[in-house]
Protein backbone atom coordinates (compact mmCIF):
# COMPACT_ATOMS: atom_id res chain seq x y z
CA UNK A 1 0.00 0.00 0.00
CA UNK A 2 1.53 2.92 -0.90
CA UNK A 3 2.30 6.04 1.21
CA UNK A 4 1.50 9.45 0.30
CA UNK A 5 4.02 11.55 1.97
CA UNK A 6 2.02 14.90 1.59
CA UNK A 7 -0.91 15.50 3.92
CA UNK A 8 -3.97 16.35 2.88
CA UNK A 9 -4.94 20.35 3.20
CA UNK A 10 -7.26 20.84 6.40
CA UNK A 11 -9.20 22.44 3.65
CA UNK A 12 -9.74 19.77 1.92
CA UNK A 13 -10.46 17.41 4.42
CA UNK A 14 -14.19 18.42 5.64
CA UNK A 15 -17.90 17.62 5.19
CA UNK A 16 -17.85 18.21 1.11
CA UNK A 17 -14.90 16.48 0.12
CA UNK A 18 -15.07 13.23 2.31
CA UNK A 19 -18.72 13.18 1.41
CA UNK A 20 -19.06 13.93 -2.29
CA UNK A 21 -17.99 13.23 -5.59
CA UNK A 22 -15.40 16.27 -6.45
CA UNK A 23 -17.33 18.75 -9.36
CA UNK A 24 -14.45 19.20 -11.44
CA UNK A 25 -13.79 15.59 -12.70
CA UNK A 26 -14.50 14.66 -16.11
CA UNK A 27 -16.04 11.10 -15.19
CA UNK A 28 -17.16 8.27 -16.91
CA UNK A 29 -21.30 7.87 -17.99
CA UNK A 30 -21.35 4.22 -17.13
CA UNK A 31 -19.32 1.89 -15.24
CA UNK A 32 -17.53 -1.36 -16.41
CA UNK A 33 -19.80 -4.50 -15.50
CA UNK A 34 -18.96 -5.38 -11.76
CA UNK A 35 -18.95 -8.41 -9.60
CA UNK A 36 -19.41 -7.13 -6.17
CA UNK A 37 -19.69 -9.92 -2.99
CA UNK A 38 -21.45 -9.20 0.03
CA UNK A 39 -20.62 -11.56 2.86
CA UNK A 40 -22.40 -12.27 5.17
CA UNK A 41 -25.82 -11.10 3.73
CA UNK A 42 -28.08 -11.69 6.86
CA UNK A 43 -26.80 -8.64 8.70
CA UNK A 44 -28.19 -5.46 9.69
CA UNK A 45 -25.77 -3.56 7.08
CA UNK A 46 -26.80 -5.62 4.08
CA UNK A 47 -29.77 -3.53 3.13
CA UNK A 48 -28.05 -0.08 3.22
CA UNK A 49 -24.73 -1.07 1.70
CA UNK A 50 -27.07 -2.59 -0.84
CA UNK A 51 -29.00 0.25 -1.78
CA UNK A 52 -26.25 2.38 -1.69
CA UNK A 53 -24.47 0.61 -4.69
CA UNK A 54 -27.60 0.46 -6.72
CA UNK A 55 -28.07 4.46 -6.29
CA UNK A 56 -24.42 5.24 -7.76
CA UNK A 57 -25.01 6.90 -10.61
CA UNK A 58 -23.42 4.79 -13.79
CA UNK A 59 -24.03 1.55 -11.17
CA UNK A 60 -26.19 0.30 -14.37
CA UNK A 61 -25.48 -3.69 -14.40
CA UNK A 62 -23.11 -6.10 -12.86
CA UNK A 63 -23.50 -9.19 -10.81
CA UNK A 64 -24.56 -9.15 -6.99
CA UNK A 65 -23.38 -12.39 -4.96
CA UNK A 66 -25.28 -12.16 -1.40
CA UNK A 67 -23.41 -15.37 1.44
CA UNK A 68 -25.16 -16.14 4.39
CA UNK A 69 -24.60 -19.80 6.17
CA UNK A 70 -28.14 -19.58 7.51
CA UNK A 71 -30.73 -20.16 4.87
CA UNK A 72 -33.32 -18.04 6.12
CA UNK A 73 -31.68 -15.35 6.36
CA UNK A 74 -29.90 -16.09 3.14
CA UNK A 75 -33.46 -16.23 1.22
CA UNK A 76 -34.68 -12.56 3.30
CA UNK A 77 -31.75 -11.01 1.56
CA UNK A 78 -32.52 -12.17 -1.61
CA UNK A 79 -36.14 -10.88 -1.43
CA UNK A 80 -35.09 -7.43 0.08
CA UNK A 81 -32.51 -6.92 -2.59
CA UNK A 82 -35.08 -7.61 -5.21
CA UNK A 83 -37.54 -5.23 -3.45
CA UNK A 84 -34.67 -2.44 -3.27
CA UNK A 85 -33.98 -2.93 -6.92
CA UNK A 86 -37.29 -2.10 -7.99
CA UNK A 87 -38.07 0.66 -5.40
CA UNK A 88 -34.58 2.40 -6.29
CA UNK A 89 -35.58 1.95 -10.01
CA UNK A 90 -32.26 0.58 -10.88
CA UNK A 91 -33.39 -2.99 -12.32
CA UNK A 92 -30.30 -4.20 -14.47
CA UNK A 93 -28.22 -5.82 -11.33
CA UNK A 94 -28.10 -9.87 -11.20
CA UNK A 95 -28.14 -11.25 -7.65
CA UNK A 96 -27.17 -14.93 -7.11
CA UNK A 97 -27.01 -16.29 -3.81
CA UNK A 98 -24.80 -19.49 -1.94
CA UNK A 99 -24.12 -20.49 1.46
CA UNK A 100 -21.07 -21.14 0.39
CA UNK A 101 -18.60 -18.68 -0.60
CA UNK A 102 -16.09 -20.26 -2.71
CA UNK A 103 -18.73 -20.87 -5.07
CA UNK A 104 -19.21 -16.54 -5.84
CA UNK A 105 -16.13 -14.97 -5.17
CA UNK A 106 -14.09 -16.47 -8.32
CA UNK A 107 -12.92 -13.31 -10.69
CA UNK A 108 -14.83 -10.52 -7.79
CA UNK A 109 -13.78 -6.82 -8.36
CA UNK A 110 -15.19 -6.13 -4.56
CA UNK A 111 -15.92 -8.10 -1.43
CA UNK A 112 -18.15 -6.70 1.49
CA UNK A 113 -17.92 -8.28 4.63
CA UNK A 114 -20.41 -8.07 7.52
CA UNK A 115 -20.11 -12.12 9.09
CA UNK A 116 -20.56 -12.47 12.06
CA UNK A 117 -19.53 -15.68 13.93
CA UNK A 118 -21.27 -17.67 16.67
CA UNK A 119 -22.59 -13.96 18.00
CA UNK A 120 -26.11 -14.83 19.27
CA UNK A 121 -25.38 -17.25 21.47
CA UNK A 122 -22.39 -15.74 23.33
CA UNK A 123 -23.28 -12.13 24.19
CA UNK A 124 -24.61 -12.75 27.59
CA UNK A 125 -21.30 -14.29 28.42
CA UNK A 126 -19.07 -12.12 26.87
CA UNK A 127 -20.71 -9.42 29.32
CA UNK A 128 -22.02 -11.18 32.51
CA UNK A 129 -18.72 -13.30 33.53
CA UNK A 130 -16.50 -9.63 33.11
CA UNK A 131 -19.29 -7.93 35.17
CA UNK A 132 -19.06 -10.64 38.20
CA UNK A 133 -15.13 -9.63 38.40
CA UNK A 134 -16.54 -6.33 38.19
CA UNK A 135 -15.76 -5.16 34.92
CA UNK A 136 -18.32 -2.87 33.29
CA UNK A 137 -19.20 -2.70 29.76
CA UNK A 138 -21.65 -0.81 27.62
CA UNK A 139 -21.29 -2.41 24.47
CA UNK A 140 -18.28 -4.95 24.65
CA UNK A 141 -17.91 -6.09 20.75
CA UNK A 142 -14.60 -4.12 19.62
CA UNK A 143 -12.65 -3.87 23.33
CA UNK A 144 -12.18 -5.31 26.45
CA UNK A 145 -13.37 -9.10 27.41
CA UNK A 146 -16.38 -9.19 24.88
CA UNK A 147 -14.37 -7.78 22.07
CA UNK A 148 -11.46 -10.17 22.45
CA UNK A 149 -13.51 -13.19 23.20
CA UNK A 150 -15.47 -12.13 19.75
CA UNK A 151 -11.83 -11.56 18.20
CA UNK A 152 -11.55 -15.14 18.81
CA UNK A 153 -14.72 -16.36 17.71
CA UNK A 154 -14.45 -14.16 14.70
CA UNK A 155 -10.85 -13.98 13.43
CA UNK A 156 -9.98 -17.33 12.61
CA UNK A 157 -12.87 -17.34 10.30
CA UNK A 158 -12.18 -14.10 8.79
CA UNK A 159 -8.15 -15.13 7.91
CA UNK A 160 -9.89 -18.45 5.63
CA UNK A 161 -12.14 -16.01 4.27
CA UNK A 162 -8.80 -13.60 2.82
CA UNK A 163 -7.02 -17.14 1.97
CA UNK A 164 -10.00 -17.47 -0.64
CA UNK A 165 -9.78 -13.84 -1.66
CA UNK A 166 -6.07 -14.53 -2.18
CA UNK A 167 -6.76 -17.58 -4.29
CA UNK A 168 -10.01 -16.93 -6.23
CA UNK A 169 -9.98 -13.18 -6.33
CA UNK A 170 -6.25 -11.70 -5.29
CA UNK A 171 -7.54 -8.57 -7.16
CA UNK A 172 -10.21 -7.87 -5.47
CA UNK A 173 -10.93 -4.76 -3.09
CA UNK A 174 -11.76 -5.80 0.51
CA UNK A 175 -14.04 -3.76 2.99
CA UNK A 176 -14.58 -5.09 6.41
CA UNK A 177 -17.25 -3.79 8.11
CA UNK A 178 -17.25 -6.40 11.04
CA UNK A 179 -16.08 -5.84 14.53
CA UNK A 180 -13.72 -5.98 16.49
CA UNK A 181 -12.20 -3.53 13.48
CA UNK A 182 -8.66 -2.98 14.79
CA UNK A 183 -7.88 -6.73 15.87
CA UNK A 184 -9.82 -7.53 12.42
CA UNK A 185 -7.72 -5.65 10.43
CA UNK A 186 -4.45 -5.95 12.24
CA UNK A 187 -5.03 -10.07 11.81
CA UNK A 188 -4.89 -9.01 8.42
CA UNK A 189 -2.23 -7.31 7.90
CA UNK A 190 -0.01 -9.62 9.48
CA UNK A 191 -1.32 -12.65 7.51
CA UNK A 192 -2.77 -11.64 3.73
CA UNK A 193 -0.11 -8.23 3.55
CA UNK A 194 -0.91 -8.00 -0.43
CA UNK A 195 -4.46 -7.94 -0.23
CA UNK A 196 -6.22 -4.91 -0.74
CA UNK A 197 -7.84 -4.38 2.80
CA UNK A 198 -9.95 -1.68 4.27
CA UNK A 199 -11.54 -1.52 7.69
CA UNK A 200 -14.98 0.74 7.54
CA UNK A 201 -16.93 2.57 9.94
CA UNK A 202 -18.86 5.49 10.37
CA UNK A 203 -17.46 6.60 13.35
CA UNK A 204 -16.33 10.05 11.66
CA UNK A 205 -19.09 10.66 9.72
CA UNK A 206 -21.29 10.69 12.30
CA UNK A 207 -18.96 12.48 14.84
CA UNK A 208 -18.71 15.50 12.51
CA UNK A 209 -21.82 15.51 12.13
CA UNK A 210 -22.58 15.82 15.87
CA UNK A 211 -19.55 18.46 16.51
CA UNK A 212 -20.64 20.63 14.12
CA UNK A 213 -24.22 20.35 15.80
CA UNK A 214 -22.14 20.87 19.16
CA UNK A 215 -21.01 24.08 17.65
CA UNK A 216 -23.73 25.60 16.02
CA UNK A 217 -22.48 25.47 12.40
CA UNK A 218 -23.57 24.15 9.03
CA UNK A 219 -21.48 20.92 8.29
CA UNK A 220 -20.86 21.51 5.46
CA UNK A 221 -18.80 24.90 6.09
CA UNK A 222 -16.17 23.03 8.32
CA UNK A 223 -13.20 21.41 7.83
CA UNK A 224 -11.09 19.17 10.08
CA UNK A 225 -8.24 17.01 11.09
CA UNK A 226 -8.75 12.99 12.41
CA UNK A 227 -6.59 10.50 13.12
CA UNK A 228 -5.99 8.18 15.94
CA UNK A 229 -7.04 4.04 15.57
CA UNK A 230 -10.90 2.98 14.95
CA UNK A 231 -13.03 4.29 18.00
CA UNK A 232 -10.23 5.92 19.26
CA UNK A 233 -9.72 9.00 16.38
CA UNK A 234 -8.97 12.30 17.47
CA UNK A 235 -10.23 15.91 15.75
CA UNK A 236 -7.26 17.48 15.92
CA UNK A 237 -8.52 20.45 14.23
CA UNK A 238 -12.19 21.31 13.62
CA UNK A 239 -12.77 24.75 12.21
CA UNK A 240 -14.44 27.31 10.56
CA UNK A 241 -13.24 29.50 8.04
CA UNK A 242 -9.77 28.72 9.54
CA UNK A 243 -10.75 29.74 13.23
CA UNK A 244 -10.79 26.91 16.00
CA UNK A 245 -14.11 25.64 17.28
CA UNK A 246 -13.31 23.96 20.42
CA UNK A 247 -13.60 27.26 22.23
CA UNK A 248 -17.04 27.92 20.75
CA UNK A 249 -18.06 24.58 21.93
CA UNK A 250 -16.51 24.93 25.37
CA UNK A 251 -18.10 28.53 25.15
CA UNK A 252 -22.24 26.89 24.58
CA UNK A 253 -21.25 24.08 27.35
CA UNK A 254 -20.44 26.73 29.83
CA UNK A 255 -23.75 28.91 28.82
CA UNK A 256 -25.68 25.53 29.37
CA UNK A 257 -26.71 25.72 25.19
CA UNK A 258 -25.00 22.28 25.20
CA UNK A 259 -25.65 20.01 27.57
CA UNK A 260 -22.41 18.26 29.15
CA UNK A 261 -24.15 14.85 29.78
CA UNK A 262 -25.27 14.64 26.10
CA UNK A 263 -21.74 13.59 25.69
CA UNK A 264 -20.38 13.44 28.90
CA UNK A 265 -16.99 10.98 28.35
CA UNK A 266 -16.30 12.64 25.16
CA UNK A 267 -16.70 16.46 26.31
CA UNK A 268 -14.51 15.54 29.38
CA UNK A 269 -11.52 14.26 27.37
CA UNK A 270 -11.95 16.89 24.96
CA UNK A 271 -11.43 19.23 27.89
CA UNK A 272 -8.64 17.18 29.93
CA UNK A 273 -7.14 15.66 26.53
CA UNK A 274 -7.43 18.38 24.04
CA UNK A 275 -9.40 17.17 21.06
CA UNK A 276 -12.94 15.42 20.71
CA UNK A 277 -13.04 11.82 20.16
CA UNK A 278 -15.18 9.68 17.35
CA UNK A 279 -16.51 7.26 19.12
CA UNK A 280 -19.57 7.50 20.98
CA UNK A 281 -18.88 8.35 24.91
CA UNK A 282 -20.87 4.93 26.35
CA UNK A 283 -18.86 2.64 23.88
CA UNK A 284 -15.49 5.30 24.44
CA UNK A 285 -15.76 4.75 27.63
CA UNK A 286 -14.51 0.83 27.69
CA UNK A 287 -11.55 2.27 25.79
CA UNK A 288 -10.29 3.81 28.43
CA UNK A 289 -9.20 3.32 32.74
CA UNK A 290 -10.70 6.52 33.85
CA UNK A 291 -14.52 6.18 33.72
CA UNK A 292 -16.07 2.70 34.50
CA UNK A 293 -13.87 1.47 37.58
CA UNK A 294 -16.26 2.79 40.28
CA UNK A 295 -20.02 3.24 40.87
CA UNK A 296 -19.62 6.85 41.76
CA UNK A 297 -18.22 7.27 38.56
CA UNK A 298 -20.27 5.46 36.23
CA UNK A 299 -23.21 7.30 37.86
CA UNK A 300 -21.46 10.41 37.02
CA UNK A 301 -20.05 9.67 33.53
CA UNK A 302 -22.21 6.59 32.04
CA UNK A 303 -25.84 7.47 31.15
CA UNK A 304 -28.17 5.06 29.74
CA UNK A 305 -28.17 3.46 26.61
CA UNK A 306 -25.36 4.36 24.24
CA UNK A 307 -23.95 7.00 26.59
CA UNK A 308 -23.00 4.41 29.08
CA UNK A 309 -25.57 1.83 30.01
CA UNK A 310 -24.22 -0.67 32.08
CA UNK A 311 -24.49 -4.02 29.62
CA UNK A 312 -26.94 -2.38 27.21
CA UNK A 313 -25.65 -4.04 24.27
CA UNK A 314 -26.09 -7.47 25.98
CA UNK A 315 -29.49 -6.78 26.76
CA UNK A 316 -30.23 -5.45 24.05
CA UNK A 317 -28.79 -6.96 20.85
CA UNK A 318 -31.48 -10.35 20.81
CA UNK A 319 -34.34 -7.82 20.27
CA UNK A 320 -32.44 -5.12 18.20
CA UNK A 321 -31.81 -8.60 15.85
CA UNK A 322 -35.46 -9.96 15.98
CA UNK A 323 -36.90 -6.04 15.06
CA UNK A 324 -34.13 -5.62 12.48
CA UNK A 325 -35.22 -9.32 10.83
CA UNK A 326 -39.25 -8.02 11.18
CA UNK A 327 -38.73 -5.13 9.43
CA UNK A 328 -36.53 -6.56 6.50
CA UNK A 329 -39.36 -9.05 6.19
CA UNK A 330 -42.11 -6.68 5.97
CA UNK A 331 -39.77 -4.54 3.59
CA UNK A 332 -39.35 -7.68 1.44
CA UNK A 333 -43.28 -8.10 1.58
CA UNK A 334 -44.17 -4.25 0.32
CA UNK A 335 -44.64 -3.06 3.68
CA UNK A 336 -42.59 0.19 4.38
CA UNK A 337 -43.48 2.39 1.15
CA UNK A 338 -42.65 5.81 2.92
CA UNK A 339 -39.30 4.07 2.86
CA UNK A 340 -36.60 7.04 2.06
CA UNK A 341 -34.89 6.38 -1.04
CA UNK A 342 -31.65 7.71 -0.50
CA UNK A 343 -27.80 6.61 -0.16
CA UNK A 344 -26.23 6.42 3.48
CA UNK A 345 -22.76 7.85 4.86
CA UNK A 346 -21.35 4.75 4.92
CA UNK A 347 -18.10 5.20 2.98
CA UNK A 348 -18.07 1.87 0.54
CA UNK A 349 -20.61 2.80 -2.21
CA UNK A 350 -18.47 6.04 -2.41
CA UNK A 351 -15.24 4.19 -2.69
CA UNK A 352 -16.26 2.30 -5.29
CA UNK A 353 -17.95 4.27 -7.14
CA UNK A 354 -14.05 6.72 -6.94
CA UNK A 355 -12.54 3.86 -8.18
CA UNK A 356 -15.03 2.83 -11.12
CA UNK A 357 -15.65 6.31 -12.62
CA UNK A 358 -13.15 8.23 -11.19
CA UNK A 359 -14.64 10.74 -8.81
CA UNK A 360 -12.28 11.64 -5.98
CA UNK A 361 -13.26 10.95 -2.63
CA UNK A 362 -11.32 10.99 0.72
CA UNK A 363 -12.60 9.06 3.32
CA UNK A 364 -10.98 7.59 6.80
CA UNK A 365 -10.38 3.90 7.23
CA UNK A 366 -8.65 1.24 9.23
CA UNK A 367 -5.02 0.52 7.38
CA UNK A 368 -1.40 -0.39 7.68
CA UNK A 369 0.69 1.86 9.37
CA UNK A 370 3.29 2.50 7.23
CA UNK A 371 4.41 5.55 8.96
CA UNK A 372 1.15 7.48 8.49
CA UNK A 373 1.23 8.06 12.20
CA UNK A 374 4.78 9.01 13.17
CA UNK A 375 4.61 8.17 16.93
CA UNK A 376 2.60 5.06 17.07
CA UNK A 377 3.94 1.36 16.40
CA UNK A 378 4.42 1.14 12.61
CA UNK A 379 3.41 -2.45 12.88
CA UNK A 380 -0.11 -1.71 14.11
CA UNK A 381 -3.12 -0.47 12.11
CA UNK A 382 -4.44 3.01 12.29
CA UNK A 383 -7.41 5.37 11.39
CA UNK A 384 -6.67 8.12 8.94
CA UNK A 385 -7.67 9.74 5.83
CA UNK A 386 -7.39 7.78 2.41
CA UNK A 387 -8.08 9.32 -0.87
CA UNK A 388 -9.68 7.47 -3.28
CA UNK A 389 -9.53 7.56 -7.10
CA UNK A 390 -8.96 5.75 -10.47
CA UNK A 391 -5.99 4.82 -9.09
CA UNK A 392 -7.05 3.20 -5.76
CA UNK A 393 -6.87 3.52 -2.10
CA UNK A 394 -4.09 5.69 -1.36
CA UNK A 395 -3.49 6.12 2.57
CA UNK A 396 -2.06 9.82 3.31
CA UNK A 397 0.40 10.87 6.26
CA UNK A 398 -1.01 12.56 9.28
CA UNK A 399 2.95 12.77 11.15
CA UNK A 400 2.73 12.99 14.54
CA UNK A 401 -0.53 12.70 17.23
CA UNK A 402 0.10 14.99 20.42
CA UNK A 403 1.31 12.84 23.17
CA UNK A 404 -1.15 12.23 25.12
CA UNK A 405 -3.35 11.33 22.51
CA UNK A 406 -0.75 9.19 20.95
CA UNK A 407 -0.29 7.21 24.87
CA UNK A 408 -4.09 6.62 25.06
CA UNK A 409 -3.86 5.06 21.36
CA UNK A 410 -0.99 3.21 21.81
CA UNK A 411 -1.92 1.50 25.28
CA UNK A 412 -4.88 0.33 23.34
CA UNK A 413 -2.72 -1.05 20.22
CA UNK A 414 -0.66 -3.47 22.61
CA UNK A 415 -3.79 -5.30 23.77
CA UNK A 416 -4.79 -5.58 19.71
CA UNK A 417 -1.31 -6.64 19.21
CA UNK A 418 -1.84 -9.71 21.51
CA UNK A 419 -5.54 -10.13 20.50
CA UNK A 420 -4.81 -10.37 17.04
CA UNK A 421 -1.70 -13.06 17.55
CA UNK A 422 -3.80 -15.00 19.80
CA UNK A 423 -6.35 -15.29 16.80
CA UNK A 424 -3.51 -15.94 14.61
CA UNK A 425 -1.45 -18.92 16.66
CA UNK A 426 -4.80 -19.99 18.34
CA UNK A 427 -2.82 -19.16 21.74
CA UNK A 428 -5.28 -18.86 24.83
CA UNK A 429 -2.42 -17.29 26.98
CA UNK A 430 -1.88 -14.18 24.54
CA UNK A 431 -5.43 -13.79 25.21
CA UNK A 432 -5.48 -13.71 28.56
CA UNK A 433 -2.09 -11.01 28.34
CA UNK A 434 -4.42 -9.18 26.06
CA UNK A 435 -7.41 -8.71 28.53
CA UNK A 436 -4.62 -8.09 31.05
CA UNK A 437 -3.96 -5.30 29.01
CA UNK A 438 -7.20 -3.91 28.77
CA UNK A 439 -7.20 -0.56 29.97
CA UNK A 440 -11.14 -0.77 31.37
CA UNK A 441 -10.18 -4.33 33.11
CA UNK A 442 -6.90 -3.05 34.22
CA UNK A 443 -8.68 -0.37 36.14
CA UNK A 444 -10.92 -2.51 37.69
CA UNK A 445 -8.86 -6.16 38.26
CA UNK A 446 -5.85 -7.80 39.44
CA UNK A 447 -3.77 -9.89 36.79
CA UNK A 448 -4.92 -13.07 38.89
CA UNK A 449 -8.47 -12.04 39.09
CA UNK A 450 -8.01 -10.93 35.15
CA UNK A 451 -6.84 -14.70 34.25
CA UNK A 452 -9.94 -16.75 36.46
CA UNK A 453 -11.92 -14.47 34.09
CA UNK A 454 -10.27 -15.07 30.94
CA UNK A 455 -10.36 -19.19 32.30
CA UNK A 456 -13.97 -18.59 32.86
CA UNK A 457 -14.93 -17.31 29.45
CA UNK A 458 -12.60 -19.99 27.64
CA UNK A 459 -14.57 -22.68 29.22
CA UNK A 460 -18.23 -20.89 28.89
CA UNK A 461 -17.31 -20.50 25.22
CA UNK A 462 -15.42 -23.71 24.47
CA UNK A 463 -17.95 -24.70 21.76
CA UNK A 464 -18.11 -21.58 19.77
CA UNK A 465 -14.36 -21.59 19.17
CA UNK A 466 -11.95 -23.43 17.06
CA UNK A 467 -10.80 -26.71 18.53
CA UNK A 468 -7.20 -25.52 17.61
CA UNK A 469 -7.58 -22.90 20.62
CA UNK A 470 -7.46 -25.81 23.43
CA UNK A 471 -5.00 -28.01 21.46
CA UNK A 472 -2.80 -25.19 23.28
CA UNK A 473 -4.02 -25.25 26.85
CA UNK A 474 -1.40 -27.39 28.78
Amino acid sequence: MALQKKKIKVEDLGHVAHSKAAKDVVAKKEARQLKIVFLGSGSGFFGSLFRDILMVDGFAKGEICIVDVDKKRLDLSERLGYEMMKRVGNTGWTITKSSSRRKVMKGADYIISCIEVNGAPCVRHDNDIPLKYGINQCIGDTTGPGGIMKALRTVPTWLEVLKDVEELCPKAVVFNYTNPMSIMCLAAKRCFPNIKHFGMCHSVQGTSERLANYAGVPLDEIQWECAGINHLAWFTKFEHKGKSLYPVINKRLKSGEVNIKDDYVRFDMMQQFGAFITESSGHLSEYLPFYRKRKDLIDKYCGVGYNGGTSFYADNWPKWRQDGDMWRTEFANGEHQDWEVKRSWEYCSYVIEAIEMNRPFVMYSTVPNTGLISNLPQDGVVEVACHCDKNGVVPTYYGALPPQMAAICDWNMRCYELAAQACIDFDLEKATYAMMLDPNTASACSPEEIRKMAKELFTAEKKWLDTRFYKKVK
